[in-house]
């Protein structure tokens, strides 16, 4: 671990311990029922696209429970602004700078904004966010949630409560429900790019170009870092034992920003460094298969079916959407993991 890594893992350490308890007296006490909401804004202080992609069930929630309202996103880099572009009530995207200490005043004027709009409710979208709890605090608002109202024991309630795009949205319903009632059944949304129909044809286009033959694709992204990394070795023999099994499928591998292929280019291969053009490109075929990544939820947003390997535990960040799974790589092996793609085919066909 270097010195640039141990010195933010300190500093993030020493932040949570520091803010751990702001807002509790307040988050810990009902609020609801919140009515009469107009202005919101959700806080959510990372710059990582899964991070960002993961509060989409939020944002879905807030707009079913309040159509007219406005919401205001506080984050940290451009993403957001691309990512959420199609969400229409959106009203305003503060962008932290990804480098704060190079753009002080620029962060200071972020910091300003959120002061001077005055909000009805103000979501910490993520609790275990320092910045997150300090821009809740920091903010005037009639209402706000840190993230921690719905306690751990209220929680087991729900098989799901700890995945990390749901915590947020059973945490808000619990909150805003009268007496802590609501529908317990109710499914949290999907992750939703909400890619518009000139989106999807001309990720179509681009499709038809990489495999103009091809009918039915499988999407693959085959590149991880740390931990999550899976060899080029099981790669090798991931990628063949799938074309085996899939002949009558085109395989297409969605390259990084470093453009290395663990499976040595072998297959049809596309890379942008535009989100929403990658995500068009996904969202023309049958399947994505890859590991726990930003791109993983980027496929997931897209509403294809998606099998999410993990070699650690996947229940904070498995994709949910229709007909999607998540499998353990360590504890299955290749050929079950071909057996769960074929399930996952076959449902889709159906």
């Amino acid at each position: 671990m270097d010195f640039k890594i141990k010195t933010n893992n300190v500093r993030s350490f020493a932040m949570h311990t520091l803010t751990q308890f702001t807002g509790c007296t307040n988050s810990l006490k009902k609020i609801g029922p919140v009515k009469n909401i107009g202005q919101i804004a959700i806080c959510r202080t990372s710059s990582k696209l899964e991070d960002l992609l993961l509060m989409s069930p939020l944002l879905k929630e807030l707009s079913n429970t309040y159509p007219t309202a406005n919401i205001d996103l506080f984050v940290k880099g451009s993403k957001a602004t691309e990512i959420f572009k199609n969400y229409n009530n959106i009203d305003t995207v503060i962008e932290l700078p990804e480098k704060s200490f190079q753009q002080p005043l620029e962060y200071l004027k972020c910091w300003g904004k959120l002061r001077r709009t005055k909000y009805d409710l103000v979501i910490n979208a993520d609790k275990s966010s320092w910045l997150g709890r300090i821009a809740v605090k920091f903010t005037r608002a009639r209402f706000k949630l840190y993230g921690d109202t719905l306690s751990e024991s209220a929680a087991l309630i729900f098989s799901d409560y700890k995945h990390a795009a749901k915590t947020s949205v059973y945490d808000f319903r619990f909150s805003v429900s009268k007496d802590g009632i609501f529908e317990w059944n109710d499914k949290v949304p999907n992750l939703d790019l909400k890619l518009d129909s000139s989106e999807m044809s001309e990720g179509n286009r681009i499709f038809r170009k990489i495999a103009p033959a091809a009918k039915k694709s499988i999407c693959i992204f085959t590149y991880e870092e740390g931990e999550k990394r899976h060899s080029a070795e099981w790669w090798e023999e991931f990628y063949q034992k799938v074309r085996g099994s899939f002949p009558s499928y085109a395989l297409i591998e969605i390259l990084p920003t470093e453009k290395v292929s663990q499976i040595g280019f072998k297959a049809k291969s596309f890379y942008s460094s535009d989100i929403r053009k990658t995500a068009s490109i996904i969202a023309n075929t049958s399947i994505f298969i890859g590991a726990d990544n930003g791109i993983m939820q980027l496929a997931s947003a897209t509403k294809v079916p998606v099998l999410g390997l993990f070699i650690t535990n996947p229940e904070r960040y498995a994709p949910y959407n229709n007909y999607s799974s998540a499998i353990e790589t360590n504890e299955d092996s290749i050929d079950n993991i071909v057996e769960l793609i074929d399930t996952i085919l076959h449902h889709r066909l159906n």
